[in-house]
């Protein structure tokens, strides 16, 4: 199983977060799985590279199990995402950091509801999508 690699995968294509749910519990060679993920050959053999479980026959051919990639990118996508922001917090993109906003003010537009608010550490203005019933 895999090669020991496990850097992390920047980012997945939409089709393989939708397609990867739903297969199905057999082997794949590469190609065939590029195929039902909507991706080139090169990527998949990339994701080996970082740690994608698969296994090689003895001719060196990948062949990867359709229900642990499927786990696979769910981890990895679970692992990309940071932690939550707490009530009151923003991600200040000059500082690079969750802080706690300064005068924070809810304000509503259509069906978007966003808190403002100012960075403590460098006077930037932060944005913040709120859901419904999220309090500042």
């Amino acid at each position: 199983m895999g090669d020991g690699h496990s850097k992390p995968v920047e980012r997945f294509p939409h089709s393989v977060i939708v397609r990867a749910p739903g297969l199905l519990p057999m082997l794949y060679k590469v190609r065939e799985l590029a195929e039902e993920m909507g991706v080139s050959p090169r990527a998949i053999r990339e994701w080996a590279h970082r740690g994608m479980p698969h296994q090689r026959d003895g001719r060196g051919h990948i062949w990867i199990d359709g229900k642990e990639f499927a786990r696979w990118v769910e981890i990895q996508r679970r692992a990309r995402r940071g932690p939550r922001l707490k009530p009151g917090q923003g991600y200040c993109v000059r500082c690079r950091r969750a802080v706690r906003l300064l005068n924070p003010i809810q304000q509503t537009t259509g069906r978007k509801t966003l808190l403002c608010g100012i960075c403590p550490r460098c006077g930037a203005t932060v944005n913040r999508g709120v859901r419904d019933g999220e309090s500042n």
